[in-house]
């Protein structure tokens, strides 16, 4: 629906189309530090300098003419997308501020500058989704065969029906780019999963906005879903914790649309669940629990070939835990005919399907061989960290029982009530909940934990102290302001006026580059309300429009989004 405050759409498909989804250029789009250590056994663990970037679906998406939305909570503009490619082509996905990622997403560094602290809710926003980068265009690619990684969380607030998921994604290391796609990974583009979710707006360089509606549920669906090879390596709260391989029958992202969709990758995938496999006890709030999670932790996953090289097959997937200077083998499946196994194998999962009364689709869609296809030198995967909560099935398939009363074995995921996880209620009582991800490492098996993988923490960012204001108001094109734009508090030159990152950030100023502060009159725009995240995605929606009031003059509109991590 096209926005009351934007007229300057009208006439737009009467410009000579440029197929390819847009850039904003009105914000800087800052990538977030987040470092991880490359390890080995004999030289021990060094620092890369590796960031993250928001997932795409989390910037504001608005007109390349000007201001007004692309989509809003009613749904895309059909002025601006009337159909997917003319949707790529008039739409822009704007840049996200140092500033942006804590005081509107609820994203910030952890004290010692080695992890990321995510908020589950900030203000309007909800959840949050983001991708490890390699340089400032290209994510990380890990290609894990015969490698273990590492990190350390802490999940002691999350309660049921959260989860903080950590895993791969088998993503473009580009994120997509090509002719219909110029924003590429530094903007978060390119997100796809086993679930083929048709929630992404933009999906090889076009929008998804054909076909786009509602669910009973409350989710946003276009015609295409996008799907790739998945593998799980933590989805947990602070009751019960699971990792999951999904392999899929093709390489990297695919388009997909009906019951294709349905039939690219294993959605059910191979998982170990402890609970669920019949230890009751393994894990959870309280040092009754083999792994307490009232404490942070570490976790190591390694993924073992048949034959023990890089190039191997991929067999099996093993876990362990430190905590407390203490390793902590992975638990073990108790149930009868699970044979007291550990980790994921052929064997194992298929186990687990016969006992549980499932189809065995992790063996029909390549099993482990498979799932390493995604992890081999040549191809790799692609970081994900996220916080979300779950509209359709109230997260009961980790932590409840699956379906509701259900007595057979493998039902009960973990302990939380059948009634618990619906995202209304977790909002209004867990707003405040918060998980950490920290001290990331790959490498050699048996490298990160070893005495030699303990090394300092990352370099800080360097402190910046606030220059003396200068008497005159500044002359360039972009400064540092202090007690707000236009005042004459402002440098033009020097660390803080270099970006706004280093001017909101450590300096602690005001950026005001003076071509946007001319077309909003020099009126500094209130901070957009961003929607939720994987289930509601709430995004940037600025209308500059006349200022009538301070209401009036930045009319914020909701963007919804979806459902789907």
């Amino acid at each position: 629906m096209l926005s009351k405050a934007s007229p300057v759409l009208l006439g737009l498909s009467a410009v000579a189309p440029v197929l390819s989804q847009q850039v904003g250029t009105l914000k800087e789009n800052h990538l977030m530090p987040l470092p991880i250590q490359r390890c080995t056994k004999s030289g021990g663990c060094t620092w890369e300098d590796t960031k993250v970037t928001m997932d795409a679906n989390w910037h504001w998406i608005h007109s390349t003419q000007g201001f007004s939305n692309c989509y809003t909570g009613e749904g895309w503009n059909v002025t601006a997308c009337p159909d997917n490619a003319a949707c790529a082509s008039n739409c822009a996905l704007e840049g996200i501020t140092e500033k942006d990622w804590s005081k509107t997403y609820g994203v910030s560094r952890t004290a010692d500058n080695a992890g990321l602290r995510l908020n589950f809710k900030t203000g309007s926003n909800v959840g949050s989704r983001m991708y490890m980068m390699d340089t400032d265009s290209t994510y990380k690619m890990f290609e894990l065969n015969n490698r273990e990684i590492t990190f350390d969380v802490d999940v002691s607030t999350l309660a049921c029906g959260l989860n903080g998921a950590v895993y791969f994604s088998e993503m473009t290391a580009d994120g997509d780019t090509g002719a219909t796609n110029a924003a590429g990974a530094a903007y978060g583009t390119g997100y796809c999963d086993a679930q083929c979710p048709p929630d992404i707006k933009f999906i090889q360089g076009e929008g998804n906005s054909e076909g786009w509606h509602t669910t009973a549920s409350g989710r946003t669906f276009g015609k295409y879903g996008s799907c790739c090879a998945e593998m799980d390596i933590w989805e947990a709260n602070r009751v019960d914790t699971a990792y999951t391989a999904h392999p899929c029958t093709k390489g990297k992202i695919h388009r997909c649309t009906g019951d294709e969709c349905m039939e690219q990758c294993d959605k059910s995938g191979c998982d170990f669940n402890s609970y669920r496999m019949g230890d009751r006890k393994f894990f959870g709030l309280g040092s009754e629990f083999t792994l307490d999670s009232s404490k942070p932790f570490t976790i190591v996953t390694q993924f073992i070939t048949k034959d023990g090289t890089d190039t191997g097959d991929l067999s099996e997937i093993r876990r362990f835990y430190v905590q407390d200077g203490r390793k902590i083998e992975n638990s073990k499946a108790t149930f009868e005919g699970l044979d007291n196994h550990s980790s994921l194998t052929d064997a194992a999962c298929a186990a687990d399907k016969k006992v549980f009364g499932d189809d065995d689709s992790f063996a029909q869609y390549g099993g482990m061989k498979q799932m390493g296809k995604s992890l081999e030198k040549g191809r790799g995967m692609t970081l994900v960290l996220s916080l979300w909560d779950d509209a359709d099935d109230h997260m009961k398939w980790l932590d409840s029982t699956e379906s509701v009363g259900s007595l057979r074995p493998g039902a009960a995921r973990g302990p939380c009530s059948a009634s618990s996880g619906d995202p209304a209620e977790v909002r209004s009582k867990h707003a405040d909940a918060w998980v950490e991800y920290s001290n990331f490492k790959y490498g050699e098996l048996g490298s990160t934990t070893s005495p030699k993988a303990a090394t300092a923490s990352p370099k800080p960012s360097p402190v910046v102290t606030a220059p003396s204001p200068s008497a005159s108001s500044p002359t360039g094109t972009e400064s540092c302001c202090w007690a707000g734009c236009g005042s004459g508090n402002c440098v033009t030159t020097g660390w803080c006026s270099e970006s706004e990152g280093n001017c909101e950030g450590n300096c602690k100023g005001e950026w005001c580059p003076i071509s946007l502060a001319e077309r909003v009159g020099k009126v500094r725009p209130r901070r957009h309300r961003s929607l939720r995240g994987e289930n509601v995605f709430f995004q940037l929606a600025q209308s500059f429009k006349s200022r009538k009031d301070g209401r009036s003059s930045l009319k914020q509109e909701k963007q919804d989004g979806s459902d789907e991590l």
